[in-house]
């Protein structure tokens, strides 16, 4: 595991955009695993920055999204499919039909995680981008005793939703449950990028990077992959040696 400490955030997102343009440029098909929140939009607007100045094509590209929230239609601000369509896929030159998310809108979820974990299985993620929630999750992977390996719906856990009500009118609009990837899916990927900031996530770092590996805190799992870049601003990373 490569931990990386950055003094500003405009470092920390040239260094994570670089790092998704130069798989492009030696991958030009390359899969890309892909996140949302607020987490990765100074990485998205650096790699839409980068792409056009230097003319990178993603016309060859294909992405996965880790999760969606269930009952939120694409055209939802609130949805995940249209945060990327803003941030990242209307600037650049990918196919529609080349990025992918789970459809929250799916009459069977279960289908739906079924259909969703083959594509996956289809094509393998070069790299993959995740963010770090405060109890610990990864995509919606929730600490639990048992954790899902394959693509699944969840119930999100109550601090979950406190953290995301942040994007919504009220509490009572924020979904309660979402599709995402697992862990199993997720630690599939041939490279892994996680990224945190903030001085409220230090004890939530240090903890899944340095502390045992439990599904009581799902990021600590990472701890077993062979590729893993941890980007890290100074404050998330102030409790680490």
């Amino acid at each position: 595991m490569e931990i990386i400490i950055f003094d500003t955030q405009k470092e920390l997102d040239a260094y994570a955009a670089d790092l998704f343009i130069n798989t492009v440029k030696q991958k030009p098909n390359a899969v890309l695993g892909l996140a949302t929140g607020s987490t990765p939009v100074g990485i998205y607007d650096k790699i839409v920055e980068t792409t056009i100045q230097n003319k990178i094509s993603f016309s060859e590209v294909t992405t996965f999204n880790l999760d969606e929230y269930v009952g939120l239609k694409p055209e939802n601000e609130q949805s995940y499919a249209y945060y990327m369509n803003e941030h990242l896929f209307s600037h650049i030159d990918i196919p529609s039909e080349q990025t992918h998310l789970p459809n929250g809108m799916a009459e069977d979820i279960e289908a739906e995680c079924t259909r969703y974990e083959t594509m996956l299985g289809d094509q393998p993620v070069d790299i993959q981008l995740l963010g770090l929630g405060h109890n610990g999750h990864i995509g919606f992977n929730e600490p639990d005793e048992n954790l899902s390996g394959g693509t699944h719906a969840v119930k999100l856990k109550e601090e979950t939703m406190k953290a995301n009500a942040r994007f919504f009118a009220s509490m009572e609009e924020v979904p309660q449950y979402a599709i995402t990837m697992g862990v199993g899916s997720i630690l599939k990927a041939k490279t892994i990028v996680l990224v945190v900031r903030g001085a409220d996530k230090a004890e939530i770092v240090k903890e899944a990077l340095t502390g045992p590996i439990t599904t009581n805190v799902p990021a600590s799992l990472l701890q077993t992959h062979a590729h893993v870049i941890v980007l890290l601003d100074r404050e998330a990373g102030r409790m680490l040696s």
